[in-house]
């Protein structure tokens, strides 16, 4: 028996079967430590808009992933590293996007194949974004549509005006939208759905006015970046860039509304500055990929035009911004009695006038309240379009309409006590004969309160 127990035969088997058993062990402990640190996709949400489609992976760690195009039909193939969902991508909507169905598989079985079917051409592009205050990791996948956005209409429409001017082009930005919903008030108000309910509100009432046509920068519920909001502005060749917000404080009693315009000096108060930094770090929030980068010479050269520029540009905005916060003064109570100014993002336009309106604190449970209502948002939209009118009335852009009819009425001249023909003409540096003739006068004689037509000299 003991012979038996030392064989060299029962000794090597048990040496292989050991191996075997150690080789199983091992193996089971790498697929252990695989699946433990497999990535989860915790949701899924997908963003149409106008010129991409976002869809946008919930994460909880970051995960190596690949995408590619294949032809004969058109379909974009999400690759996923060693990756796992309770989501289930094939139930999500499809309205307004380029994609016709979605499929999944499992890939080397531990990844995830996501298949999109698409009804048209797109252009992919993807990137992983860190968490932030709002989101954890994420995985944004665009698909840029290769027919480009018309925008030129409104601009198409304003070229020839029989009446004698362009319109005044008011480009109208509802702060945030999409994957950044911007401040978050009581009962979970987002300020991308109150501020896009104003803007819509704002843009109804300004078509309606004669001389006046807005141009909305976003039309629905999808992101658009900083820079790409002053380029869309520029675009449409706006006359003013009126960016709309409901921002909140760390402290919920702050209240009112206030209106900004840019500074090139820094923020004007502690609250301006902690605004402006909310407000730029959007794009933090909503994923801006393949930013312009400009080499040392054309930073330079952008300076300089900068500077060349911005002057009149912020005398104008600070103009109409004062005009609007009048106005908004006989709807809500004003957090400042005058523009503030800080370093938005959106504002620096050197070439269109810009302002930024806060319309109240969503962090204060009567404004958030007041900011939900639709006739509050209707009060506000219509003091908005009010302090735009004022200041446009008094300062048109030229070639307008408002321009040309504001050049007539400042033709005319109203006859006071003391006046004369000759002095008039005097001071017009016209002949007495030509302000005869432009008025049909057969003498000198003139009447207080009378109105003459002065010529052109």
């Amino acid at each position: 028996m003991t012979a038996w127990k030392n064989s060299p035969i029962l000794l090597k088997n048990s040496q292989i079967l050991l191996r075997v058993q150690t080789f199983i062990l091992l193996l089971v402990c790498m697929m252990t430590t695989v699946f433990a640190h497999a990535a989860k996709i915790e949701n899924v949400r997908i963003w149409p808009a106008p010129d991409h489609t976002r869809i946008v992976f919930d994460l909880d760690q970051p995960v190596g992933h690949k995408v590619f195009s294949l032809s004969g039909p058109d379909r974009l193939v999400v690759d996923l590293d060693n990756v796992s969902t309770k989501a289930n991508l094939e139930t999500l909507s499809l309205k307004d996007t380029p994609i016709g169905k979605i499929r999944t598989a499992v890939k080397n079985r531990t990844g995830m194949r996501v298949v999109l079917d698409l009804n048209s051409k797109v252009q992919p592009r993807s990137f992983l974004l860190k968490p932030n205050k709002q989101y954890g990791d994420r995985l944004v996948i665009d698909l840029v549509h290769r027919k480009k956005v018309k925008r030129t209409k409104v601009v198409r429409q304003l070229a020839e005006n029989p009446s004698g001017g362009r319109d005044i082009i008011i480009a109208i930005d509802a702060g945030h939208g999409g994957e950044d919903p911007g401040a978050i008030g009581p009962g979970r108000v987002r300020e991308k759905t109150v501020v896009l309910a104003i803007s819509k509100k704002v843009e109804s009432l300004l078509k309606k006015e004669r001389g006046y046509t807005p141009a909305m920068i976003r039309t629905g519920d999808y992101y658009v970046g900083l820079r790409a909001r002053t380029e869309r502005a520029r675009k449409f060749r706006s006359d003013l860039l009126v960016s709309i917000h409901a921002d909140a404080f760390k402290d919920h009693r702050p209240r009112g509304s206030s209106v900004f315009a840019l500074s090139q000096r820094g923020a004007t108060s502690e609250t301006a500055r902690w605004l402006a930094d909310s407000e730029n770090s959007a794009d933090l929030i909503g994923g801006v990929e393949g930013s312009l980068k400009l080499d040392d010479k054309d930073k330079v050269l952008a300076e300089v035009l900068l500077d060349l520029t911005m002057t009149a540009t912020l005398s104008d905005s600070l103009k109409v911004g004062q005009s609007v916060l009048r106005s908004m003064g006989t709807v809500n109570k004003l957090h400042k009695r005058d523009v503030e100014q800080a370093g938005f993002v959106v504002l620096k336009s050197p070439d269109i006038p810009s302002i930024l309106i806060e319309t109240g604190f969503i962090s204060n449970p009567s404004e958030a309240k007041k900011l939900q209502s639709s006739s509050y948002q209707w009060k506000m939209a219509r003091s908005i379009v009010k302090g735009v009118k004022e200041h446009f009335s008094k300062n048109p852009p030229p070639g307008t309409l408002l321009a040309h009819e504001k050049s007539k009425r400042d033709r005319l001249y109203v006859v006071s006590r003391g006046d004369t023909l000759s002095g008039i003409a005097s001071r017009n540096k016209i002949s007495v004969g030509s302000l005869r003739k432009a008025n049909k006068l057969s003498s000198d004689t003139l009447y207080v309160g009378q109105r003459l037509q002065i010529p052109r000299s």
